[in-house]
């Protein structure tokens, strides 16, 4: 006998609502709902927690597709959403509550990978309203972002700082523009590489890939800026482009995939994730943050990782939501 479809409601920001067709939508739009349209009944989630409870009760989802990345306007809620969701006994998609909280920090992910021996840049954080004081063994030049937020926001050019002066402009950018603690971290020159991985209690990684910064370098730094991320226009000028890493050795292979098996679950990770790091021209792997559920558009580089493993979109989907159903719930 064939079973019923399952039935999924998807949360999500009410501004990333997709219309019913894209047909006629400029590129830009489309670009923006690929995530969207890539998974079944959505449900706009901004400042409240009622609709949820609504639409569990009246619809009765089997699963919640949880693609909130905040909540009340604070990227640091999106936890609680995930946490009024185990409290309504809802399987859902992604990180669990612990994991999201000590990954939203990029300091406190710094200090637990340093005390399991996980080398990350050397760092000191400057809370909103303090002024930088720079330690002395750490030099230039140094990178600020923010200390919390996610997908590059707040990232520039100018995030790269060669003296007191510009470092102390910077901060203040971040806590003035950006809203957070400012993370200032030693720069460290390299390949950006990205690891996607997959599961619950088994850990699989999927193929290493790398940001290609393309002539990006001819006439700036190679660093992963908002426009790097998320202009098309920018990325196809510099001929930016993420790809599957090559020439990697043997040894380095091995040890990027034991540390992002390690940094899943130190960080207490499930679900799906995504850990990016930079490697030296001499081997060694730096751990800059971990990011639990990253964007998973088909476009995107988890999607294109799981693909290079033999997954196909749907079955990656497909995946996502066993693991969300194979998570225990809370019992009555």
């Amino acid at each position: 006998m064939k079973r019923p479809p399952l039935r999924v409601l998807v949360l999500m920001h009410p501004s990333l609502v997709p219309p019913d067709s894209l047909k006629g939508q400029p590129p830009e739009e489309v670009h923006r709902w690929k995530t969207e349209f890539g998974v079944v009944r959505p449900l706009g989630v901004q400042d409240e927690l009622n609709p949820i409870r609504v639409a569990a009760e009246e619809w009765k989802p089997d699963v919640v597709f949880n693609l909130l990345e905040e909540f009340y306007s604070l990227s640091d809620f999106d936890s609680h959403v995930v946490s009024y969701l185990e409290l309504l006994k809802l399987p859902y998609t992604g990180c669990n509550p612990r994991g999201l909280f000590l990954a939203r920090s990029k300091a406190i992910t710094k200090k637990i990978a340093a005390y399991h021996r996980v080398r990350v840049p050397a760092f000191f954080v400057v809370g909103r309203g303090r002024k930088p004081k720079r330690p002395g063994a750490l030099h230039f030049p140094l990178f600020v972002k923010s200390a919390s937020e996610e997908s590059s926001l707040g990232i520039a050019q100018a995030s790269l700082v060669d003296s007191d002066e510009k470092l102390a402009e910077r901060v203040r950018f971040v806590h003035e523009s950006v809203g957070t603690d400012a993370l200032v971290e030693q720069y460290i020159e390299g390949r950006e590489l990205y690891v996607a991985a997959i599961g619950n209690e088994r850990v699989r990684t999927l193929p290493v890939w790398e940001l290609d910064f393309g002539k990006l370098a001819e006439t700036g730094e190679p660093i992963a800026t908002e426009r790097v991320k998320h202009s098309l226009e920018y990325q196809k000028k510099h001929g930016i482009d993420a790809r599957r890493a090559e020439n990697l050795e043997p040894l380095v292979q091995r040890t990027i995939e034991r540390t992002t098996r390690r940094v899943y679950r130190m960080l207490e990770l499930d679900g799906y994730a995504r850990v990016d790091y930079r490697l030296t021209a001499a081997g060694e792997l730096y751990l800059l943050e971990a990011n639990p559920n990253p964007e998973i558009a088909e476009s995107e580089e988890f999607a294109s990782a799981a693909l290079a493993a033999g997954l196909s979109y749907r079955q990656l989907l497909q995946r996502i939501v066993s693991l969300a159903l194979a998570r225990p719930v809370r019992p009555e």
